[in-house]
């Protein structure tokens, strides 16, 4: 391997400075007044983000996560001059189908943690050596522990080249991919590039986008499923417009601000998971703090958020995939596809399946249902 495409391993180690820097600023939050109505159509609710900032100040170890996560193969490696951390596990089955999963926002790699055992290692839980994935999980530019762009460009097209890039340099001849969020946009790119070495895709969230004839002789599912999207577009989006035009201006609360990151992306476990309305129901406070205090203590508000400025207009409009794709339908998902409006785009799908439970964070929420989607998905074509 050339120098310049070194793979270095990486151990996460936050200072104890920067811990008490998080809970002395936490102790001097300025807070606003209560929000006017109950409930959480204003936002995060004053009550609640005190309450979860409060057990971060008081109760919250981090060192726990830390270790969780350095108790994997991480590493680092600079591709197309930026510094992408990943974490590499791979399975104790030879036969094991390479994977690469590709987070979104605010998620990050810890989204993947309840998976990883089930997925590398199934037949200790429960499953057999033919269903074995070597996995890599790599952060995104400007997320978690990968390299803060220094100058606009990296899109998703960029990010799925530096995945394929990633891949090639891990040694994999056959490999697939899989993604939601934004994860589900580079993975797409993928699917559509169509590299030799990547077999098939899985979504867990379809980028289709009905027109014409299919608007006709809508089914409920499909009624609801856009009534679901135009009300998102009119009454949960404004995070998304602010991020994708002025994610500077909002970086500036959210690098200051440990109260703000923790309620910008506390709202969205409330809104985005199948927990109705109580997202302790569905994810723990360490949980969600665990990937609250990651971008915190990363600093990456800000750089996380210029990927909607990067992408936001292009990265979710629906082309069509020749690739085999499978796709995960979870009833609680911000947008949700029909198979006929799949079929329209997509003209190889290998898997589809429409779930009983589980929302936008499919493997942090429903982590069995997860790992089954991807056994059943990739089957046919170990």
């Amino acid at each position: 391997m050339r120098e310049a495409e070194a793979i270095t391993p990486f151990r996460i180690s936050i200072s104890e400075a920067a811990l008490d820097d998080l809970r002395e600023r936490l102790a001097r939050t300025r807070w606003p007044e209560s929000e006017t109505v109950d409930g959480w159509t204003q936002g995060a609710p004053l009550e609640q983000v005190r309450a979860l900032c409060d057990y971060w100040r008081t109760g919250y170890d981090w060192r726990r996560c830390e270790a969780q996560l350095n108790g994997y193969d991480q590493f680092r490696t600079v591709i197309d001059g930026l510094g992408i951390h990943f974490l590499h596990i791979r399975s104790p089955e030879p036969d094991a189908l390479p994977l690469i999963m590709t987070h979104g926002w605010p998620g990050s790699v810890i989204e993947f943690l309840k998976v990883i055992g089930p997925l590398t290692d199934p037949v200790a839980h429960g499953g057999r050596p033919d269903q074995a994935f070597h996995l890599v999980l790599p952060s995104l530019p400007g997320y978690g522990f990968s390299d803060r762009p220094d100058r606009a460009g990296w899109t998703v097209e960029r990010i799925a080249a530096a995945w394929i890039e990633l891949m090639r340099r891990l040694g994999y001849d056959r490999y697939v991919a899989q993604g939601g969020d934004w994860g589900a946009g580079v993975t797409a790119v993928i699917g559509r590039l169509a590299p030799p070495a990547c077999a098939a895709i899985h979504l867990n969230v379809a980028l289709t986008e009905p027109t014409g004839a299919l608007l006709e002789n809508l089914t409920p599912a499909e009624e609801a499923a856009i009534a679901d999207r135009d009300a998102f577009y009119h009454r949960g989006s404004g995070y998304a417009a602010i991020q994708g035009t002025r994610p500077q201006t909002i970086g500036y609360a959210l690098a200051d601000s440990p109260a703000a990151q923790a309620a910008w992306i506390y709202e969205k476990f409330q809104a985005w998971t199948d927990c109705n309305g109580a997202p302790e129901t569905i994810l723990t406070r360490d949980e969600m703090l665990d990937d609250i205090s990651l971008y915190w203590l990363t600093g990456t508000g800000a750089s996380s958020a210029r990927l909607y400025w990067e992408s936001m207009t292009t990265a979710f409009v629906p082309q069509p995939i020749a690739m085999p794709i499978g796709i995960s339908i979870f009833p609680r998902e911000l947008f949700r596809s029909s198979r006929r409006w799949a079929d329209a785009l997509y003209p190889n799908i290998i898997h589809w399946n429409e779930l009983p439970r589980g929302g936008h964070f499919a493997a942090f929420e429903q982590p069995g249902l997860f790992v089954d989607e991807l056994r059943a998905c990739f089957l046919s074509i170990r």
